[in-house]
């Protein structure tokens, strides 16, 4: 095909793919019927995690729950039950490391089935300064949000691969989209574990695997204890999501198969333009938003004795 040709077919499917977009926001995709899939939650004992799955659970899929906190995760699977979930699975498994994933994985495999929804949703921040976050704490940071994901891909993506049906769920972070003052560690995290699912989401596009499906999850700061004490300048533009609402957001985006989900909806309209402005522009804009002094009153979430 010569440069006339591929030039035309170009801009004919870029005319074709927004008039697609512009129908979808007054036509929205049907959703995915997901009873009886079998659907992985990490860091399902607490949190958005545990809302994720509950949502699942009334939807009557098949729940594989992951994590470190094994009463947690046993509270969550009591009350998945409740909502009608058809079975339910725990695990006591440490994403951040690779020998605890891929023994659970497989353990999994053989006692549950192939996981056909894996929602990578386990994450930890330090909420310190650089030069004031402890190497371990950093360490175990990309250990967690990043590294984990590599290692519960590789564990559960071959079976998609074979079967050509499957849905990967990154719950990344806005801060994996703009960089955030006090969360380099966090942010760095956050912008590997997006960079990562979008590599291995255009490997399926390439390969032809277009059953295997891809969602990334960007919010703003989740009300969930994990970042307790982070505060927002305009709450009308750039709110604090509540739980609950971000839940059902990213469940009903991963029933409707969406690529990428932002939250709040002001956060595509800063994403759209930043690399757009000149630097002086978008630091200008961030503190106008208050974005540089977020965290400034972290406290995090409170651990039990």
């Amino acid at each position: 095909m010569n440069f006339f040709l591929e030039t035309l077919r170009m801009l004919f499917l870029s005319l074709y793919y927004t008039l697609e977009a512009l129908v979808r926001l007054v036509v929205p995709v049907r959703r995915k019927n997901v009873s009886g899939e079998i659907v992985l939650v990490s860091g399902a004992g607490s949190g958005i995690g545990r809302l994720i799955a509950l949502e699942f659970a009334r939807l009557h899929a098949t729940l594989v729950l992951w994590d470190v906190n094994e009463e947690g995760n046993n509270e969550t699977a009591r009350l998945a039950r409740e909502r009608g979930a058809s079975r339910v699975h725990t695990y006591l498994c440490d994403c951040s490391k690779k020998t605890s994933v891929y023994e659970i994985a497989d353990q999994v495999k053989r006692e549950v089935g192939d996981v056909s929804i894996l929602i990578n949703n386990a994450g930890i921040v330090t909420g310190k300064k650089f030069t004031d976050s402890p190497d371990a704490l950093m360490e175990k940071t990309m250990e967690v949000n990043t590294l984990a994901h590599f290692w519960t891909y590789k564990a559960f993506l071959p079976a998609m691969i074979a079967s050509n049906h499957g849905h990967l769920v990154s719950i990344a972070s806005s801060a994996g989209l703009f960089p955030v003052n006090g969360l380099a560690d966090y942010c760095s995290s956050k912008f590997a574990a997006i960079g990562f699912a979008q590599s291995v989401a255009l490997e399926l596009l390439v390969s032809g695997k277009n059953g295997v499906k891809t969602t990334i999850v960007c919010p703003y700061y989740i009300n969930t204890g994990m970042f307790d004490g982070c505060k927002t300048k305009w709450p009308h533009l750039l709110p604090i999501l509540d739980p609950n609402y971000a839940a059902k957001k990213i469940t009903d985006a991963i029933l409707r198969e969406q690529v990428i989900l932002v939250m709040p909806r002001a956060l595509y309209f800063m994403f759209a333009i930043k690399n757009m402005l000149p630097v002086k522009i978008g630091v200008l804009i961030g503190g106008y938003f208050g974005v540089f002094q977020t965290m400034d009153n972290f406290k995090g979430r409170v651990k039990k004795d």
